[in-house]
């Protein structure tokens, strides 16, 4: 794959580690919220496959910007907990996404999941992740 896929814009930088890592992508829909990024080079591992790490820094930025901005104005969280399963993998050119489900967005606590999928001709489902964050008050 070479182009990023239709309905996604480009998250712009959000912190030095975003920089790192990214570019990543977003699109918001009917269907819910996707965070999205090409693997390229400097995502695999020695085996020339998409690094675990890489897999979970999506799935964790995923999930909190999406707890973060389903309130106006945005709020501050921080991860309390993750839990990653890894069912595949993905090499560089393949479109890797999130695809998240916010389903306990509390006043203190936010509890969310999400689906990582390889994009493709046979999309697959390579991950699947569970967070717990913790919501900062305006003035934390």
């Amino acid at each position: 794959m070479t182009a990023i896929p239709n309905g996604f814009r480009k998250i712009e930088s959000m912190s030095p580690f975003n920089e790192l890592v990214g570019p990543l992508y977003e699109r918001r829909d009917a269907k819910g919220f996707t965070i999205g990024f090409q693997v390229s080079e400097k995502h695999q591992n020695k085996r020339g496959i998409v690094h675990g790490g890489m897999i979970c820094t999506l799935a964790d930025f995923a999930m909190g910007y999406t707890a973060s901005i389903a309130h106006d104005p945005p709020r501050k969280l921080v991860t309390t907990t993750l839990s990653m399963d890894f069912a595949g993998n993905a090499r560089p050119g393949d479109w890797v996404e999130a695809r998240v489900d916010l389903y306990r967005p509390g006043k203190r606590i936010a509890f969310v999941d999400c689906f990582i999928w390889r994009m493709g001709y046979n999309p697959e489902r390579i991950g699947r992740a569970s967070a717990t964050f913790f919501i900062l008050r305006p003035d934390e």
